[in-house]
């Protein structure tokens, strides 16, 4: 299975993710856990789309978070997703010092996350890393990683009709992966197990990207 299947299974998945979720949410606004699951589809499903429809995700999928954490301040699910969200938005910023405060933001999450759940190696890995990302982030920015990154992306945009789209996209997810790959460190290990035992799913994702360690 090459990468572009891969691809297309994750969209699948989590696509149908986001539209249980989004139904659930009409049944049940108070479902914390199935805001999580929709904030986590969102963030998963962001990594396919163009810049400025990614961020719209991101965001949405912070709104998403912080309306499950007004239901249950302590679900460490939750704050580490929402952790990671604010990592990979900050590493879009070209801005050292705005890309630095969402670092910030993002740390407290994890911070709060294995407080919560402090047996949590998962937790403690994306806290650990964290610390490094604003060093990462200026590295990045320095060798013109991160506008690589935005002008692929852009350059892919949501579609995948066209032969030339669909390459251009495979070395931008390829390059979004060797970036983000280390520090989000699979949403889905946390947030879909329960999902995944409650609603038979289409063919199941990938496993976390092999690049980070």
């Amino acid at each position: 299975m090459d990468m572009q299947q891969n691809d297309f299974d994750r969209i699948l998945f989590f696509e149908h993710a986001r539209k249980t979720s989004e139904a659930t949410y009409t049944k049940n606004p108070l479902d914390a856990g199935n805001l999580t699951r929709w904030a986590g589809a969102l963030l998963e499903l962001s990594q396919f789309q163009n810049v400025v429809e990614s961020n719209k995700m991101i965001q949405d999928a912070i709104s998403k978070l912080e309306e499950a954490l007004s239901i249950n301040p302590k679900k460490h699910d939750a704050l580490w997703c929402l952790g990671n969200a604010h990592t990979t938005r900050a590493f879009f910023n070209p801005d050292q010092n705005e890309a630095n405060h969402g670092f910030n933001k993002a740390s407290h999450y994890f911070q709060q996350a294995l407080d919560e759940d402090p047996g949590n190696e998962v937790y403690r890995k994306s806290l650990e890393v964290a610390a490094k990302a604003p060093q990462l982030h200026l590295e990045f920015q320095k060798h013109g990683f991160g506008q690589q990154v935005m002008e692929a992306a852009a350059a892919a945009g949501p579609s995948t009709s066209s032969g030339a789209k669909a390459t251009k996209k495979n070395k931008s997810s390829d390059l979004k992966y060797d970036i983000f790959g280390w520090i989000i460190l699979a949403v889905g290990i946390v947030g879909w197990l329960g999902f995944a035992k409650s609603h038979p799913p289409p063919p199941p994702p990938p496993p976390p990207h092999p690049r980070f360690s």
